[in-house]
This record gives structure tokens, C-alpha cells and sequence, in this order.
């Protein structure tokens, strides 16, 4: 069964209701307008799963005081360019914005800050910190690590989130490259979209509980596991499976967090881990002094022709032109802010339930 059309609703609108949410619960202004600008930017750019779909998530976890609404965020250990913040179980969407402001600060002080984050929840989309160090002209990372969906390579359990990267780059005349991707095979939301329309998924996405590869959805959410991005041996299974790891260890190893299957869960319905081995989950983030490297214009200079380079590559049938990363979300954010954001009815019902319970007009 096919999902039913999408309704259209204004990017601030959206905004207004998620701020109201946050305030509900004892946020403060500032921190709540921060955290709907996280997930309004998710909507804005295309990535609906990071968007207010979450938003009951933060709404449920909040009514049961697993997210401290009013943080004290500290600055745990710190050398010059480098540090470790701890989150005091805030909110990701407050925590992740103040940590990557910390990393930008010491990039202006030092040539380029970096920063790994524990005691933290939930952070986004990883391309909303790394876009934010564009704007001060220089180069931003960010990644964070997630709830066991993954399985090593060979493996046959969940052991790894899908740990996001992010990394970009400005240009001059054309639209910065923004690299964000997950270091498993698939989205887990791509999953359950295909469970529900009764599809089946590309071989190489996931195993069953059995370790076996399958197309069948459901053969993964009922115990079964994501595979890393390449999925087998000998299609690179092994590269995404290290660099999930390496998001794991910036992000938690080093920062004091919960490392690899003991990361707690987002969403009230996935596991409980079997012990802990730190604080929340794990942040990183990174910025780069382009000036320290070359002048600013001649990089974005470079990066354009870069871009236009790559633009100009023959295609394969069926295809207009290559696709520079970020070019889906530039284009989706343009739509967007004209014609308002595409909520399917499932989402429509989460808000709608929201604002019952809260009190908080929605519609």
C-alpha cells in the first residue's frame, strides 16, 4: 500500500509549534529556538526523518524526564585547540550547537578547534554543524554515533549505529559540497518506508536474525541488523564498517560516552542496552581555518572549479548530469521555502496528538 499524499505546511509554522513543544517543557527560549532551527533546517534541506517527524521522540522522552530540559554544559577536560564537553543529558539539538560553537572558537584562536561531546542525546542532522562553520569561513566537521542497528562486517547482531559524517566545503559562486551520510548501507527509516508500502529492498542492505542477507524488511526489524555501507567483503563492506568505527571511537571512546551496542536508545521502542560504559551518546565535531591553509577566495575559487569539472562528466544513460553532494538538499531547501514542508499523514497524526496532550495549536 502506497503512503498517502503528503500536506504541505509553512516552514515557520512548523518552527513556531516546535518551539512552543520545547517551551512546554521547561526549555528555555533560547534553547528551544535553537533546537527548532536544528529540525527545521532537516525539512528545509529533504531529510524528513530528521525533521519534526522526530519530534514526538523528543516529546515522549521528555514526559518521561530522560532529556534534562536546562543543561549545565561543561567543559570536561581541555588543551588549547581541543576539548570535551559534557551535555548534562541535554537536549542534542542545544548541546551539539553549543559544542560546535566551541570548536569554531578555538579554529579562530588556533588554526582549527575540535571538540568530542558526551552525556548528550540526539543531535540532527550532522550537516547543520558543518554548514554553520561556512558561514565563518571555515572548513566544518561532524559526527555523532547512534543506537546499535549495524552490524560489524561478518557479524550477525547489532553492534554499531548508523554513525553519521558530515564534512563541507564553501564555494564561491556555486553552492558549497556538503558531504552527510550515514556509514551504513541503507537508512533505517528507508526500512520501515518499505515495510509499510509492502516493498521489498535491495539485496545488501540487511541481514536477517539469522546473519542471512534478505530483501524483506521486516526481516531486519524483527531482530535482524543494517549492514555497513558496501555492505559485503568484497564490495567494501569493510571500508563503511571502519568508518563507523572511527565515528564511534571520536565521538564516545574518547569522549567518555557510551561506545558501540551500549549507546542508549532515541526512540522509547528500541533496546535497552544490557549495562552502561559511559555518559549518553557521543558528538564531534571540528573546524579548519581555510586562511591558514591558502587565501579564502582562491580556495572557494578552486572549489567552484572543482565543482564545475565535475559537473562536466560524461553521464550514464538515463542520467542528466553527476550529482556534486549536497545538490539534492540545495535543490529540495529552494522548493521548500516556496512551497512549504511535505508532512505524510503518520507525521500530521504525531503533531496533531502533540498538540492534544500539550495544549499547543497546530493546525
Amino acid at each position: 500500500m502506497e503512503l498517502d499524499q503528503p500536506t504541505l505546511i509553512s516552514a515557520e509554522q512548523l518552527k513556531e509549534f516546535t518551539i512552543n513543544v520545547f517551551l512546554h517543557f521547561g526549555v528555555p527560549k533560547a534553547d528551544a529556538v535553537q533546537a527548532a532551527d536544528v529540525l527545521s533546517l532537516s525539512d528545509l534541506r529533504g531529510i524528513d526523518s530528521h525533521g519534526v517527524a522526530r519530534l514526538h521522540t523528543y516529546f515522549d522522552m521528555f514526559k518521561l524526564a530522560r532529556i534534562n530540559p536546562k543543561p549545565k554544559i561543561t567543559i570536561a577536560r581541555e588543551r588549547k585547540s581541543v576539548c570535551t564537553v559534557d551535555g548534562d543529558n541535554g537536549l542534542g539539538l542545544v548541546v551539539g550547537p553549543h559544542a560546535n560553537q566551541i570548536a569554531m572558537d578555538k579554529a579562530d584562536a588556533h588554526g582549527s578547534g575540535w571538540v568530542s561531546v558526551c552525556n548528550t542525546n540526539h543531535y540532527g542532522i550532522a550537516s547543520y554543524y558543518s554548514l554553520k562553520a561556512l558561514e565563518r569561513d571555515m572548513i566544518g566537521w561532524s559526527m555523532t554515533n547512534t543506537t546499535k542497528l549495524v552490524a560489524p562486517l561478518w557479524g550477525a547482531e547489532r553492534m554499531l549505529g548508523t554513525n553519521p559524517i558530515s564534512i563541507a566545503f564553501p564555494g564561491l559562486k556555486n553552492k558549497p559540497i556538503v558531504i552527510d551520510l550515514a556509514t551504513s548501507a541503507a537508512a533505517y527509516g528507508k526500512i520501515e518506508i518499505a515495510k509499510r508500502k509492502g516493498k521489498k529492498i535491495p539485496t545488501g542492505w540487511i541481514i536477517n536474525k539469522e546473519g542471512d542477507m534478505t530483501d524483506q524488511p521486516a526481516d531486519m526489524i524483527e531482530g535482524g541488523a543494517l549492514l555497513p555501507l558496501g555492505s559485503q567483503r568484497d564490495l567494501g563492506g569493510h571500508k563503511g564498517y571502519a568508518l563507523s568505527a572511527m565515528v564511534d571511537i571520536l565521538t564516545s571512546v574518547l569522549s567518555g560516552a557510551n561506545w558501540g551496542p551500549f549507546a542508549p536508545p532515541f526512540a522509547l521502542r528500541q533496546e535497552i542496552p544490557s549495562r552502561s560504559v559511559g555518559k549518553g551518546i557521543g558528538h564531534f565535531f571540528g573546524a579548519m581555518q581555510i586562511d591558514g591553509f591558502m587565501d579564502v577566495p582562491e580556495f572557494k575559487l578552486r572549489i567552484d572549479e572543482w565543482i564545475e569539472v565535475f559537473r562536466n562528466t560524461k553521464p550514464v544513460k538515463g542520467q542528466k548530469a553527476v550529482l556534486i553532494p549536497g545538490d539534492p538538499e540545495h535543490e529540495e531547501e529552494v522548493i521548500r521555502r516556496k512551497t512549504g514542508i511535505p508532512l505524510i499523514p503518520a507525521v500530521i497524526n504525531d503533531l496533531t496528538d502533540i498538540s492534544k496532550q500539550t495544549g499547543i495549536a497546530f493546525l
